[in-house]
């Protein structure tokens, strides 16, 4: 698996048609099953590399990388520091640490202190991938019982980029994507079992 060719980090010129980099995905309570959702009905010919962060809480299973690799027909890895992002791949949060994307697309870890209570922090990931893609990057905010994601989504749509939001109404959490939809009020509002469709036409559609 390669890492994203370089034309792929610019920013679309404006008025051409936008080219999608990077999708992150981001979500807490139920989180799990929400994202084992998506990542199960991707096709394995998706072009873009997808980071997710999940908040864990201690009594949750280990091994939801594991888990989630099962599911997905793309391959499923633990992120680390310095690996660069693949497309076709699902670079995942490790526990324990904040997940950063930088501008040469590659992944940072941090141990820095928790954001919103937590760490990983979804509004970490959110802000550095919005300043590192800008308008190429698509951001998505599942099922949560805390507002994590909501300011980082903002920054996401402020940089450009389009942004979506896991439906409430399907949402195990309603707290999250309600922040999110309180933030960002320009969010696309998907359900659950449509997201995998909408971010495989959003991406495969350039």
């Amino acid at each position: 698996m390669e890492g994203l060719p370089q034309d792929r980090l610019k920013r679309p010129e404006k008025g051409r048609s936008r080219r999608f980099a990077a999708a992150v995905i981001g979500g807490s309570a139920g989180g799990i099953n929400a994202v084992t959702t998506i990542v199960s009905a991707l096709p394995a010919s998706l072009p873009l590399p997808v980071v997710v962060v999940l908040h864990q809480s201690p009594g949750e299973p280990l091994g939801w990388v594991e888990y989630l690799g099962r599911h997905a027909s793309l391959p499923v890895v633990e992120a680390e520091d310095k690996m660069p992002l693949s497309a076709g791949m699902i670079h995942c949060a490790p526990a324990g640490y904040h997940l950063l994307l930088e501008t040469d697309g590659t992944l940072a870890l941090s141990v820095d202190e928790k954001v919103n209570f937590t760490r990983p922090s979804i509004d970490l990931l959110f802000a550095s991938a919005a300043d590192a893609f800008g308008p190429a990057l698509i951001g998505i905010v599942l099922t949560g019982a805390n507002g994590d994601g909501a300011r980082g989504l903002a920054e996401i749509a402020a940089a450009g980029g389009l942004v979506m939001v896991q439906s409430p109404r399907t949402a195990e959490w309603r707290v999250m994507p309600e922040a999110a939809l309180q933030a960002a009020p320009q969010a696309l509002v998907v359900d659950l079992e449509e997201i995998a469709e909408k971010l495989a036409e959003l991406s495969l559609a350039q």
